[in-house]
C-alpha cells in the first residue's frame, strides 16, 4: 500500500517508477515507429543520451495520483489513466508545438492506426493505450515495486533508485535547458553523425 510507506521507502517508489516508465515508454515509441516506417527504419525517440522520455515518467506519476486510490475498480482506473494521461499529452503537444513553436515530434495526424485526433496532439489510438498502460501500472508495476522498496534490500534499493533517477534528471536538464541555454551539443547532435535517426513532423 503505497499509503504505508515511509519517506525513504517513497523516495525509492518514485525515482523507480520515473526510470523504469520513461524507459518502458521510450521502448514502446521507437517499436512503435518502426512498425510505422513499414519495418523499415528505427528511429531513436526523446532527446536525451539515455533510452529514457519523460512525459511517459510524468504521466505514470499522475496516474498513480488520480488512479491509484480507485484500484477496486479496473473500469475506474482505466478511465482515470486514459483521461489524465491524454490531458496532459494534449495539453504538452499544444504548449511545445502550438506555444513555444518547437519542432513536432509526434503528430497522430500521420501515423498509423490513429482515427480521431485532436490537432495530431491526442488520439483514440493514444488514449485507449494510456488506458491500458494505467491498468499494467496500478495492478502489476505499483505492487512489484512497492514489494522492492519495502523489502530486506530496501536501502540497497533507495541508493540505486535515487542514482539511476539522478542520472536520468541530469540527463533530462542537461538537454532541454542547459545545452539550449549555454549552446552546447545535445544529444541529437552527437547521435546524428553516429547513424542515429530522429523522426519529426510538419
Amino acid at each position: 500500500m503505497l499509503e504505508k510507506l515511509d519517506k525513504k521507502e517513497l523516495i525509492s517508489f518514485i525515482c523507480l517508477i520515473v526510470v523504469i516508465c520513461g524507459f518502458i515508454g521510450w521502448n514502446i515509441e521507437v517499436i512503435f515507429y518502426y512498425i510505422d516506417s513499414g519495418f523499415k527504419t528505427i528511429y531513436w525517440r526523446g532527446g536525451n543520451f539515455l533510452p529514457w522520455i519523460n512525459i511517459y515518467a510524468w504521466g505514470a506519476l499522475l496516474m498513480i495520483t488520480l488512479a491509484y486510490k480507485n484500484r477496486e475498480h479496473p473500469l475506474h482506473v482505466f478511465l482515470i489513466s486514459m483521461a489524465s494521461a491524454g490531458l496532459l499529452e494534449l495539453l504538452s503537444g499544444y504548449f511545445l508545438y502550438g506555444v513555444l513553436g518547437w519542432t513536432k515530434s509526434w503528430d497522430y495526424n500521420q501515423e498509423l492506426f490513429s482515427g480521431f485526433t485532436i490537432g495530431g496532439y491526442v488520439s483514440i489510438r493514444s488514449l485507449v493505450g494510456f488506458g491500458i498502460g494505467g491498468l499494467f501500472l496500478i495492478y502489476f508495476l505499483v505492487p512489484l515495486l512497492i514489494k522492492l522498496v519495502t523489502s530486506k534490500y530496501k536501502n540497497k534499493v533507495f541508493i540505486i533508485s535515487v542514482v539511476l533517477c539522478s542520472i536520468v534528471m541530469i540527463d533530462e536538464v542537461y538537454n532541454l535547458i542547459i545545452a539550449r541555454l549555454i549552446h552546447t551539443p545535445r544529444a541529437r547532435d552527437i547521435y546524428r553523425p553516429l547513424g542515429l535517426k530522429y523522426l519529426y513532423f510538419k
